[in-house]
């Protein structure tokens, strides 16, 4: 089965949401290849990072709000085992992290490459829209962080993610994570580990149902 994952790597739900995946797909004993899309929740240009909290402060009318949807994302996902950082998040445009991600994948190491995004924005307050940063986060998981540099300062795979950004508008998605089982079924939020497997389960059993006759 194929699960395609939309998310941003900014996204703290996303985060969340691929770690309860993860935690499903070890529980569950189907053949599964994980594809992951990317999404921007945010896609207008970042002349320069500004703190998360400053940022969403405006956005959402005032800190205390934002402090108190920080406060509830940070212990949710500290139920999952992944610890947030709000204070020292900066907000960033993110095509370039996607990019990288697409370089990963090509190198077998997507899964990875993610995870080190996340805690990258979430925990140790990098820019990940500074290729210099990124090409450093590569580097941390064990790829060439001068070719990732390279490929980076080059036009390389820009056209791709601009697709891919396209075709998730097209097909309607606006908010992350949504994952894609089978692609035809999705399911959308960072749902529970438990829910997810048992929505893994419930395809598989439909697919299999579907090609018996």
């Amino acid at each position: 089965m194929e699960i395609e994952i939309y998310a941003d790597v900014i996204c703290p739900w996303c985060y969340i949401g691929k770690r309860r995946l993860d935690q499903a797909l070890a529980a569950y004993d189907g053949e599964v290849t994980v594809r992951f899309r990317p999404f921007q929740l945010d896609p207008s240009p970042v002349p320069e990072p500004l703190p998360l909290l400053e940022a969403m402060a405006a956005k959402f009318g005032g800190s205390e709000r934002a402090r108190q949807m920080f406060d509830h994302v940070t212990g949710v996902a500290a139920g999952a085992g992944l610890k947030l950082d709000f204070d020292r998040a900066v907000i960033s445009n993110t095509f370039d992290a996607h990019r990288l991600v697409a370089y990963a994948t090509d190198h077998g190491r997507a899964s990875d490459m993610l995870d080190a995004l996340y805690r990258a924005h979430f925990t140790q307050g990098v820019d990940v829209g500074s290729r210099e940063a990124l090409a450093t986060v590569a580097g941390e998981i064990g790829l060439d962080a001068a070719d990732v540099r390279r490929f980076l300062d080059s036009d390389e795979r820009t056209a791709d993610v601009a697709a891919a950004l396209a075709a998730a508008r097209e097909l309607g998605i606006t908010s992350v994570p949504t994952f894609v089982l089978a692609g035809k079924y999705a399911v959308s939020g960072a749902q529970e580990t438990q829910t997810l497997l048992a929505a893994l389960t419930e395809v598989e059993q439909r697919e299999a149902a579907a090609h018996s006759h």
